[in-house]
């Protein structure tokens, strides 16, 4: 029963938002490009960015370790534990530090696993893939944030990228600052109005770049937390088959 009850955890946990596809290809404008290499800059560079190879955080009660350069992704709940190989989708999933040993149980959770790290992982670092391949970005104009401040907005769609089509983002750059401080998720590309508007602020330095933890809106309060980006990661750590300590 206990593992009943953690397989649908793990399948049916909701994924709040998803970056992927928009209906049709379309170029990036200049203007929308100039603000996006701007976060890029203010963020801690490209450079940086892809020399930050561990990442660690929580996520709606679930907890991630991501290695960028090995394409290794740890996920735990609770005491369900999964290590895939986000390149493959190949993996293994524990309960209770026990090996899941059939095939299509364990099929069905590491799939999951995957649909998570793309969505979780965009949760902590969608601003360093403003300009992703697939990705086009809009110039809107100028806005304030819920908070009042002036900022750029940029619209986000998606052309042959992801799990799921037709999404668009908007995303609000503070003028002053130079950093995203808020989106909004539409489920369609042709939505009149988003299914989301949230926050994206509190940032801090985690090494050599800024994560931002503060998801909130005035609706509800919602934020990331246990954030690292530790230098080294040992692979006892990923290989772990029960959940371990915060890093």
């Amino acid at each position: 029963m206990l593992l009943k009850n953690l397989i649908k955890q793990l399948l049916f946990l909701c994924l709040l938002a998803l970056p992927f596809t928009a209906a049709t290809a379309q170029q990036t404008d200049a203007k929308a490009k100039s603000v996006a290499d701007k976060v890029m800059k203010n963020m801690g560079g490209e450079k940086n960015w892809k020399k930050t190879r561990f990442l660690a955080w929580t996520f709606n009660d679930q907890y991630q370790i991501w290695d960028k350069k090995d394409n290794r992704f740890r996920w735990e709940m609770d005491s369900l534990v999964a290590v895939i190989n986000t390149q493959t989708k190949d993996g293994k999933v524990y309960v209770e530090g026990q090996e899941v040993q059939d095939p299509a149980t364990k099929q069905k959770m590491l799939d999951r696993a995957y649909a998570l790290w793309i969505n979780n992982s965009y949760w902590l670092v969608m601003p360093f893939k403003l300009q992703d391949p697939g990705v086009t970005l809009k110039y809107v104009g100028e806005e304030q944030t819920i908070d009042g401040a002036k900022a750029d907005v940029l619209q986000m769609t998606f052309e042959e990228v992801g799990l799921t089509p037709q999404n668009k983002y908007h995303v609000w750059v503070d003028k002053d600052k130079g950093l995203v401080t808020q989106w909004a998720f539409f489920r369609k590309f042709d939505d009149a109005e988003p299914a989301f508007t949230r926050r994206w602020s509190n940032y801090q330095d985690f090494g050599k770049i800024k994560l931002a933890s503060d998801r909130s809106n005035p609706q509800s309060d919602f934020e990331l937390f246990n954030i690292a980006a530790p230098a080294n990661v040992p692979d006892a750590v990923f290989n772990s088959p029960t959940p371990v300590e915060k890093l």
